[in-house]
Protein backbone atom coordinates (compact mmCIF):
# COMPACT_ATOMS: atom_id res chain seq x y z
CA UNK A 1 0.00 0.00 0.00
CA UNK A 2 0.99 3.65 -0.42
CA UNK A 3 1.66 5.56 2.76
CA UNK A 4 3.23 8.83 3.88
CA UNK A 5 6.32 7.83 5.83
CA UNK A 6 8.37 9.92 8.26
CA UNK A 7 12.01 8.96 7.69
CA UNK A 8 13.62 11.09 10.43
CA UNK A 9 12.87 14.09 12.61
CA UNK A 10 12.84 17.32 10.64
CA UNK A 11 10.79 19.60 8.40
CA UNK A 12 8.26 18.40 5.84
CA UNK A 13 11.05 17.11 3.60
CA UNK A 14 11.39 14.26 6.09
CA UNK A 15 8.06 12.96 4.75
CA UNK A 16 7.98 10.64 1.74
CA UNK A 17 5.29 8.68 -0.07
CA UNK A 18 6.36 5.07 -0.51
CA UNK A 19 5.14 1.48 -0.53
CA UNK A 20 4.70 -0.08 2.90
CA UNK A 21 3.47 -3.52 3.99
CA UNK A 22 -0.29 -3.62 4.30
CA UNK A 23 -1.39 -4.10 7.94
CA UNK A 24 -2.97 -7.41 8.86
CA UNK A 25 -6.14 -7.62 10.90
CA UNK A 26 -6.02 -9.47 14.22
CA UNK A 27 -8.63 -10.59 16.76
CA UNK A 28 -10.87 -7.74 17.84
CA UNK A 29 -9.58 -5.47 15.08
CA UNK A 30 -11.09 -3.78 12.05
CA UNK A 31 -9.32 -3.14 8.73
CA UNK A 32 -10.40 -0.08 6.77
CA UNK A 33 -9.74 1.22 3.27
CA UNK A 34 -8.97 4.86 4.01
CA UNK A 35 -11.03 7.51 2.24
CA UNK A 36 -9.44 10.44 4.07
CA UNK A 37 -7.06 11.17 6.93
CA UNK A 38 -6.92 14.29 9.04
CA UNK A 39 -3.86 16.37 9.92
CA UNK A 40 -3.49 17.35 13.58
CA UNK A 41 -0.88 19.34 15.55
CA UNK A 42 0.44 16.13 17.10
CA UNK A 43 1.52 15.04 13.61
CA UNK A 44 3.91 17.91 12.97
CA UNK A 45 5.05 17.97 16.61
CA UNK A 46 6.12 14.34 16.24
CA UNK A 47 7.69 15.11 12.86
CA UNK A 48 9.76 17.96 14.27
CA UNK A 49 10.87 15.90 17.27
CA UNK A 50 9.04 18.12 19.76
CA UNK A 51 7.53 15.09 21.47
CA UNK A 52 10.34 12.55 21.29
CA UNK A 53 10.76 12.54 25.08
CA UNK A 54 7.14 11.44 25.62
CA UNK A 55 6.22 9.88 22.26
CA UNK A 56 9.39 8.48 20.69
CA UNK A 57 9.02 6.78 17.31
CA UNK A 58 10.95 4.20 15.37
CA UNK A 59 11.75 5.17 11.79
CA UNK A 60 10.32 4.77 9.28
CA UNK A 61 6.92 5.52 10.80
CA UNK A 62 3.50 6.47 9.45
CA UNK A 63 1.82 9.49 11.05
CA UNK A 64 -1.92 10.18 11.30
CA UNK A 65 -4.34 9.80 14.20
CA UNK A 66 -7.75 9.86 12.57
CA UNK A 67 -9.31 8.52 9.40
CA UNK A 68 -12.57 7.71 7.68
CA UNK A 69 -13.22 4.96 5.20
CA UNK A 70 -14.88 1.65 4.43
CA UNK A 71 -14.45 -1.57 6.37
CA UNK A 72 -12.81 -4.25 4.24
CA UNK A 73 -12.14 -6.94 6.85
CA UNK A 74 -12.85 -7.69 10.51
CA UNK A 75 -10.97 -9.91 12.92
CA UNK A 76 -12.36 -12.74 14.99
CA UNK A 77 -14.74 -11.63 17.71
CA UNK A 78 -15.82 -8.43 15.97
CA UNK A 79 -19.60 -8.13 15.82
CA UNK A 80 -20.22 -4.37 15.69
CA UNK A 81 -18.81 -3.92 12.17
CA UNK A 82 -18.81 -5.76 8.87
CA UNK A 83 -17.26 -5.22 5.43
CA UNK A 84 -18.86 -2.30 3.64
CA UNK A 85 -19.59 -0.23 6.76
CA UNK A 86 -18.70 3.46 6.53
CA UNK A 87 -16.61 4.31 9.58
CA UNK A 88 -14.36 6.88 11.21
CA UNK A 89 -11.84 6.23 13.91
CA UNK A 90 -9.09 7.41 16.24
CA UNK A 91 -6.14 5.34 15.07
CA UNK A 92 -2.40 5.26 14.48
CA UNK A 93 -0.69 5.29 11.06
CA UNK A 94 -3.58 7.00 9.30
CA UNK A 95 -1.63 8.58 6.41
CA UNK A 96 -2.05 5.44 4.33
CA UNK A 97 -4.34 3.57 1.97
CA UNK A 98 -5.39 1.04 4.63
CA UNK A 99 -5.31 1.01 8.41
CA UNK A 100 -6.08 -1.46 11.18
CA UNK A 101 -7.27 -0.52 14.66
CA UNK A 102 -9.17 -2.12 17.57
CA UNK A 103 -12.96 -2.25 17.43
CA UNK A 104 -13.33 0.39 20.15
CA UNK A 105 -11.51 2.94 17.97
CA UNK A 106 -14.26 2.96 15.36
CA UNK A 107 -17.70 4.48 14.93
CA UNK A 108 -20.14 4.26 12.05
CA UNK A 109 -20.54 7.42 9.99
CA UNK A 110 -24.13 8.73 9.73
CA UNK A 111 -25.66 8.32 6.28
CA UNK A 112 -26.06 12.07 5.78
CA UNK A 113 -22.46 12.90 6.73
CA UNK A 114 -19.89 13.01 3.93
CA UNK A 115 -17.47 10.13 4.45
CA UNK A 116 -14.45 12.25 3.53
CA UNK A 117 -15.44 15.03 5.92
CA UNK A 118 -15.84 12.52 8.75
CA UNK A 119 -12.05 12.14 8.86
CA UNK A 120 -11.86 15.59 10.47
CA UNK A 121 -13.79 14.50 13.55
CA UNK A 122 -12.29 11.73 15.71
CA UNK A 123 -9.29 13.30 17.46
CA UNK A 124 -10.52 16.88 17.79
CA UNK A 125 -14.08 16.10 18.87
CA UNK A 126 -13.07 13.42 21.38
CA UNK A 127 -10.33 15.67 22.78
CA UNK A 128 -12.67 18.64 23.24
CA UNK A 129 -15.48 16.60 24.73
CA UNK A 130 -13.23 14.57 27.04
CA UNK A 131 -11.60 17.81 28.23
CA UNK A 132 -15.02 18.96 29.47
CA UNK A 133 -16.71 15.71 30.48
CA UNK A 134 -13.80 13.83 32.03
CA UNK A 135 -11.21 16.45 33.01
CA UNK A 136 -12.74 19.81 33.95
CA UNK A 137 -16.21 18.45 34.73
CA UNK A 138 -17.89 21.84 35.22
CA UNK A 139 -21.28 21.99 36.95
CA UNK A 140 -24.39 23.78 35.78
CA UNK A 141 -24.18 27.52 36.37
CA UNK A 142 -20.41 27.63 36.79
CA UNK A 143 -18.35 30.12 34.76
CA UNK A 144 -15.88 28.47 32.39
CA UNK A 145 -13.34 29.94 29.97
CA UNK A 146 -12.49 27.85 26.91
CA UNK A 147 -9.29 29.01 25.22
CA UNK A 148 -8.98 28.54 21.47
CA UNK A 149 -12.76 28.34 21.30
CA UNK A 150 -12.87 28.69 17.50
CA UNK A 151 -10.42 25.85 16.93
CA UNK A 152 -11.74 22.37 16.24
CA UNK A 153 -10.99 21.11 19.77
CA UNK A 154 -12.36 24.33 21.24
CA UNK A 155 -15.61 24.06 19.30
CA UNK A 156 -16.13 20.53 20.60
CA UNK A 157 -15.41 21.74 24.14
CA UNK A 158 -17.98 24.53 23.75
CA UNK A 159 -20.50 21.99 22.50
CA UNK A 160 -19.94 19.71 25.51
CA UNK A 161 -19.99 22.58 28.02
CA UNK A 162 -23.28 23.91 26.66
CA UNK A 163 -24.87 20.53 27.32
CA UNK A 164 -23.94 20.95 31.00
CA UNK A 165 -25.57 24.36 31.34
CA UNK A 166 -22.27 26.13 31.93
CA UNK A 167 -21.70 29.89 31.53
CA UNK A 168 -19.10 29.83 28.77
CA UNK A 169 -16.56 32.50 27.92
CA UNK A 170 -14.85 31.94 24.58
CA UNK A 171 -11.17 32.90 24.52
CA UNK A 172 -9.92 33.86 21.05
CA UNK A 173 -7.65 36.32 19.25
CA UNK A 174 -8.79 39.93 18.74
CA UNK A 175 -9.34 39.26 15.05
CA UNK A 176 -11.74 36.41 15.89
CA UNK A 177 -14.03 38.14 18.38
CA UNK A 178 -16.87 38.78 15.93
CA UNK A 179 -16.80 35.20 14.67
CA UNK A 180 -16.70 33.82 18.23
CA UNK A 181 -19.90 35.63 19.14
CA UNK A 182 -21.67 33.31 16.71
CA UNK A 183 -20.92 30.43 19.10
CA UNK A 184 -23.81 31.54 21.29
CA UNK A 185 -21.80 31.76 24.51
CA UNK A 186 -22.05 33.96 27.61
CA UNK A 187 -19.17 36.16 26.53
CA UNK A 188 -16.10 36.48 24.33
CA UNK A 189 -12.63 37.63 25.41
CA UNK A 190 -9.66 38.61 23.25
CA UNK A 191 -6.78 36.77 24.90
CA UNK A 192 -4.20 38.96 23.15
CA UNK A 193 -5.70 42.12 24.73
CA UNK A 194 -4.77 42.56 28.41
CA UNK A 195 -7.50 45.16 28.92
CA UNK A 196 -10.07 42.72 27.62
CA UNK A 197 -8.72 39.90 29.81
CA UNK A 198 -9.01 42.16 32.84
CA UNK A 199 -12.77 42.43 32.22
CA UNK A 200 -13.31 38.69 32.63
CA UNK A 201 -15.53 37.66 35.54
CA UNK A 202 -14.13 35.38 38.23
CA UNK A 203 -13.78 31.96 36.64
CA UNK A 204 -14.58 28.64 38.25
CA UNK A 205 -12.48 26.82 35.66
CA UNK A 206 -10.54 27.02 32.42
CA UNK A 207 -10.58 24.43 29.63
CA UNK A 208 -7.37 25.11 27.73
CA UNK A 209 -6.78 24.01 24.15
CA UNK A 210 -3.87 26.30 23.21
CA UNK A 211 -1.44 26.73 26.13
CA UNK A 212 1.34 29.31 26.22
CA UNK A 213 0.82 32.98 27.01
CA UNK A 214 -2.85 32.84 26.10
CA UNK A 215 -3.45 30.71 29.19
CA UNK A 216 -0.93 32.41 31.48
CA UNK A 217 -2.72 35.75 31.07
CA UNK A 218 -6.02 34.45 32.45
CA UNK A 219 -4.83 32.52 35.50
CA UNK A 220 -5.32 35.58 37.71
CA UNK A 221 -9.02 35.49 36.85
CA UNK A 222 -9.53 31.93 38.17
CA UNK A 223 -10.80 31.61 41.74
CA UNK A 224 -8.51 30.02 44.35
CA UNK A 225 -8.87 26.25 44.08
CA UNK A 226 -10.42 26.58 40.64
CA UNK A 227 -9.70 24.02 37.95
CA UNK A 228 -7.42 24.39 34.96
CA UNK A 229 -7.83 21.48 32.57
CA UNK A 230 -5.48 21.31 29.60
CA UNK A 231 -5.27 19.30 26.44
CA UNK A 232 -1.78 20.65 25.69
CA UNK A 233 0.24 20.02 28.84
CA UNK A 234 0.58 21.47 32.34
CA UNK A 235 0.42 25.27 32.40
CA UNK A 236 3.27 27.12 34.08
CA UNK A 237 2.39 28.92 37.29
CA UNK A 238 -1.09 27.48 37.76
CA UNK A 239 -0.33 25.27 40.78
CA UNK A 240 1.67 28.09 42.37
CA UNK A 241 -1.48 30.21 42.27
CA UNK A 242 -3.43 27.61 44.22
CA UNK A 243 -5.25 26.19 41.24
CA UNK A 244 -6.10 22.55 40.57
CA UNK A 245 -4.37 21.42 37.38
CA UNK A 246 -5.56 18.46 35.34
CA UNK A 247 -3.95 17.32 32.10
CA UNK A 248 -4.83 14.38 29.89
CA UNK A 249 -4.36 12.61 26.59
CA UNK A 250 -7.44 11.84 24.54
CA UNK A 251 -8.46 8.21 24.21
CA UNK A 252 -10.58 6.07 21.93
CA UNK A 253 -14.30 5.95 22.62
CA UNK A 254 -16.28 4.58 19.70
CA UNK A 255 -19.64 5.02 21.43
CA UNK A 256 -19.09 8.73 22.14
CA UNK A 257 -17.58 9.28 18.70
CA UNK A 258 -20.72 7.86 17.10
CA UNK A 259 -22.82 10.34 19.10
CA UNK A 260 -20.59 13.23 18.05
CA UNK A 261 -20.89 12.16 14.43
CA UNK A 262 -24.67 12.35 14.75
CA UNK A 263 -24.37 15.83 16.29
CA UNK A 264 -22.27 16.99 13.34
CA UNK A 265 -24.68 15.43 10.86
CA UNK A 266 -27.59 17.29 12.51
CA UNK A 267 -25.71 20.59 12.49
CA UNK A 268 -25.48 20.87 16.27
CA UNK A 269 -21.67 20.74 16.13
CA UNK A 270 -19.60 22.29 13.36
CA UNK A 271 -15.96 21.47 12.61
CA UNK A 272 -14.72 23.64 9.71
CA UNK A 273 -12.63 22.03 6.97
CA UNK A 274 -10.20 24.34 5.21
CA UNK A 275 -8.79 22.26 2.38
CA UNK A 276 -8.17 18.75 1.10
CA UNK A 277 -4.99 17.43 -0.51
CA UNK A 278 -4.18 14.14 -2.22
CA UNK A 279 -2.22 11.76 0.00
CA UNK A 280 0.79 12.36 -2.27
CA UNK A 281 0.81 16.06 -1.30
CA UNK A 282 1.18 15.50 2.43
CA UNK A 283 4.12 17.92 2.63
CA UNK A 284 2.04 20.84 1.36
CA UNK A 285 -0.89 19.78 3.54
CA UNK A 286 1.22 19.80 6.70
CA UNK A 287 2.73 23.17 5.78
CA UNK A 288 -0.74 24.69 5.53
CA UNK A 289 -2.05 23.07 8.70
CA UNK A 290 1.05 24.06 10.68
CA UNK A 291 0.38 27.75 9.98
CA UNK A 292 -2.73 27.47 12.15
CA UNK A 293 -6.05 29.24 12.07
CA UNK A 294 -7.21 27.59 8.85
CA UNK A 295 -9.61 24.86 9.94
CA UNK A 296 -9.02 21.15 9.40
CA UNK A 297 -6.80 19.94 6.56
CA UNK A 298 -7.47 16.50 5.06
CA UNK A 299 -5.50 14.00 3.00
CA UNK A 300 -7.66 12.01 0.59
CA UNK A 301 -7.06 8.76 -1.30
Amino acid sequence: MKAVVLKAYGDVDALAVQDMPEPKVGPGEVKVRVTAASINPVDWKIRRGDMKSVMPVQFPTILGRDVSGEVIEVGTGVEAFEPGDRVMGLVNAGYAETVVAPTEAWAKVPENLDLRDAAALPLVTLTGVQLIEEVVQPSQGQTLLITGALGAVGRAAVFAAKARGVKIWAGVRSSQVAEARKLGVEGVVALDDLNDVAKLPTLDAVADTVGGMALTKVLERVKHGGIVGSAVGEPKGAKEKGLTVRTFLSHTDGRRLAQLGESVAKGDLFIPIAKTFPLTEAKDAQKLAEKGGVGKVLLVN
